[in-house]
């Protein structure tokens, strides 16, 4: 079997048959990073009980997060992630491979949490349960129990931004803002899923779907194809990037998909429309990117 292009070795991905070939191996952890948006109403706890990965372990999105905060899933603080990884038997020295039930969509998130954390072994299982699952590889059901192991929190604020960062930043315009959220979110047109916040961007920013990075069957395209695709939507792969979504989860497919692409210079902007959408004097534009 050819491997993508995407899949080099110690890369942010792997696929489906390197995971088969280590899934044993003592120095692999395996991820089931499952998350749903509220509004779906369907629990990603229970369907990872109800089949996953053989021995992977279960990251809940919401619960390992600054829970202080009113906003969504924010990173928590460092010694909170060192402690709830460390009792998933997830620590220092370990190739952290991580998946969703989707493909590619809150996966990445967790593998940009790790690595906001300074985990840097640590990939996405390109294709996700779905794509394993049609190649007709093993799942089981029930929880999965590891031994603890030291993690190292390291937190590095260069992959990360804040609303006052943001704000700055349309004046100076160092970094490109880059926005997953579908189109008619971005330009205002429909409701914003999130309740109580205000439709439309960040000014300045840039729209892409984080669909439009991913293949029919849940992976990433090609290099070349994401490239043509950043630069589709106006961005140039050689400056800053900052990537933005809803509330910070399909903001980090777009951080992996810049990294694929060749970008050196992307960060998050953890707070995303849930935080800047809020009622209040933060600058709203509507329409299509200018």
């Amino acid at each position: 079997m050819t491997e993508s292009p995407n899949h080099s070795a110690g890369g942010p991905l792997v696929s489906t048959q390197w995971l088969a070939e280590h899934l044993d191996a003592p120095d692999v952890r395996v991820v089931d990073a499952t998350y749903f948006l509220p509004m779906e109403k369907r629990d990603a706890r229970a369907e990872y009980l109800a089949g996953h990965i053989p021995g992977a372990v279960f990251f809940p999105i919401d619960e390992i997060a600054d829970t202080s905060s009113a906003l969504p899933h924010m990173l928590p603080p460092p010694d909170k992630f060192s402690s709830k990884v460390r009792k998933l038997g997830l620590g220092d020295g370990t190739r952290i491979v991580v998946y969703d039930a989707r493909g590619n969509f809150s996966a990445p998130r967790v593998w940009w949490t790790f690595r906001a954390f300074g985990h840097r072994d640590v990939a996405v299982l390109d294709g996700g349960l779905p794509k394993w699952k049609a190649e007709g590889r093993p799942v089981e059901e029930g929880p999965v129990s590891k031994g603890e192991r030291h993690f190292t929190a390291r937190f590095n604020s260069f992959l990360v931004r804040d609303a006052g960062q943001i704000e700055s930043n349309i004046g100076s315009k160092r970094e490109q803002v880059l926005d997953a959220r579908a189109q008619g979110r971005f330009e205002g047109s429909e409701p914003e899923i999130w309740p109580g916040r205000r439709a439309g961007h960040i000014p300045g920013s840039r729209c892409l779907p984080f669909g439009q990075l991913l293949a029919k069957d849940g992976t990433f395209l090609p290099p070349e194809q994401l490239r043509e695709k950043f630069r589709a939507a106006g961005i140039d792969l050689r400056k800053p990037v900052v990537t933005s979504c809803g509330s910070g989860i399909t903001a980090a497919i777009l951080a992996l998909g810049l990294e694929l692409a060749g970008a050196k210079d992307v960060a998050l902007y953890d707070g995303s429309w849930a935080e800047w959408g809020l009622p209040g004097e933060r600058p709203v534009e509507t329409g299509p990117a200018c």
